[in-house]
């Protein structure tokens, strides 16, 4: 991965995990409510990587490409069944898992991007 090409994926992650954070605070007593959502803000987050890497993604390749690192789904929902419910705690606990796991996601798929996987 080029620098300039790390600064642009770290501009795209970085904006979508912020509005993943965003929807995960604003929505924590509603579980499940956020993923409505989230799962935009990942698909175009997704999209955007590829054009860094010249890549052309459909919705349903970025779909797939998503699902490739779906730990984000199992994180969600520990965290919503266990304190989601809580008002304050649930919400800096569920901004920060959104957050995070999307974070995380971004950069799985960069990387992916980056050695051709995707």
């Amino acid at each position: 991965m080029t620098k300039n090409q790390k600064k642009k994926c770290h501009s795209i992650i970085h904006a979508a995990s912020v509005a993943a954070g965003v929807v995960g605070a604003g929505l924590a007593q509603f579980p499940g409510s956020d993923n409505l959502l989230i799962t935009p803000i990942q698909l175009t987050m997704t999209i955007s990587l590829g054009k860094v890497f010249g890549k052309s993604l459909s919705e349903a390749s970025a779909k797939a490409a998503v699902a490739s690192a779906a730990a984000y789904m199992v994180g969600r929902t520990t965290s919503q069944a266990l304190v989601g419910w809580i008002p304050g705690l649930g919400n800096a606990i569920n901004m920060t898992t959104a957050a995070g796991l999307t974070e995380a996601i971004g950069w799985i798929i960069a990387k992916e991007f980056d050695e051709g996987v995707l």
